[in-house]
Formats: C-alpha cells, structure tokens, sequence
C-alpha cells in the first residue's frame, strides 16, 4: 500500500519543493514532510501532478517504461483542423525524433478556473482547445507537438496520469489516496556451477 498526494498545480509554480530564485513552489501549497513529485510538470503548465513518498510508486508513475497515459487539455492558437490532429495522432517529427502516436481531438472550451494572469488575447486572435494523451514525457512534448502542427499552445492543463484525474480539485487543493501497488515479477536467478 502506498500513499500519493494529487495536486492541481496552479499557473507559475515549480515541480518542486524550494528555489534560489523565491518563485513559487509546491511547498506552498503542500506541507507533508518526505514526499516527492512523481515527474515534472512545466513551470508555466497547470493541473495534475502526483507526490509521494514511495519510491516504487514514484518509479512506476514517472517511468516512460510503464506508458502510463497523461491527458491535456490545451487552449490554442487558431481552429485546430482535422489534418493537424491527424498528425497530432499518428506522430508529429520533433528535433528528438518522432513522437509515439496520441490521441487527439478537438473540445468545447472546459468550464474551468480563470488562470492569473490570463492568456495574452488578441482581437485577430481566434482560439481553440483540443484533448491529447500521451504516453511520453520529453521536455515541453505537448507544447512542442501543437506547434510543430501549426498551432501553438497558449495555456495547458494536465487533467489525468494513468487512472488518477483532477476531479473537482481547485489550483492549490490537494488530496490523498491509498493505492496499492501491483506485484512485479523478479527476474529469476540462474546459478551457474563452477567448474572445478
């Protein structure tokens, strides 16, 4: 049994616990001693990142070995179109390669929480939001991804890892679950004989 903090990572806070610079952290807003995030989640995205203390849990979340799903959603630059999710689905060529496939889909604004501050609007400027998961974890891959297509990302949201999702969570609330952590096989161990 393991336990993990959900958080809902407010807009301008590290994935982390202190800073040189005084920028805002996850101290401020969780204060549960020897607890860690489980990966990373940009200084300027929101939403769902994953603590905890144990260390296999940790592994197993943060891992790109184990392909656990991360959902966004992200508010865009212009109409996304049916060629760019297309491409957002069957892999987009970054500067590190070609990206796994992801789904993607276009999404009625979300009823959600005002980010402060807001994005920089423009009266020419026409956004959207699309839905993607990935089962990836390169730097900015999501932001990377939606302007290799045409559409740069304005503001992003990680709504879910895996099986846990922000629910009803508020920027800044957190919550607690006990989670049990699935069996592992352990490689079996040949002994070889030595020769005399």
């Amino acid at each position: 049994m393991a336990k993990i903090y959900l958080l809902n990572k407010p807009f301008q806070v590290l994935s982390q616990f202190t800073d040189s610079e005084q920028r805002s952290t996850l101290a401020d807003f969780i204060d549960t001693p020897n607890i860690y995030p489980a990966g990373r989640l940009d200084y300027d995205s929101e939403g769902l990142i994953i603590l905890t203390g144990d260390g296999a849990m940790q592994a197993r979340i943060a891992e790109p070995k184990h392909k656990l799903s991360k959902t966004y959603w992200a508010q865009i630059e212009g109409i996304i179109t049916p060629e760019a999710l297309n491409l957002l689905q069957t892999g987009v060529t970054l500067k590190d390669g070609i990206t796994r496939p992801a789904k993607a889909s276009a999404i009625p604004p979300p009823n959600i929480w005002p980010r402060t501050p807001p994005i920089r609007e423009r009266a020419t400027q026409t956004t959207s939001w699309i839905e993607l998961s990935i089962t990836e974890g390169r730097n900015r891959q999501v932001r990377r991804m939606t302007a290799a297509v045409g559409f740069p990302t304005l503001r992003l949201i990680r709504t879910s890892i895996g099986p846990w999702s922000l629910d009803n969570l508020a920027p800044g609330e957190h919550r607690t679950l006990d989670v049990h952590l699935p069996a592992t096989k352990k490689p079996i161990k040949k002994h070889h004989k030595k020769r005399s």
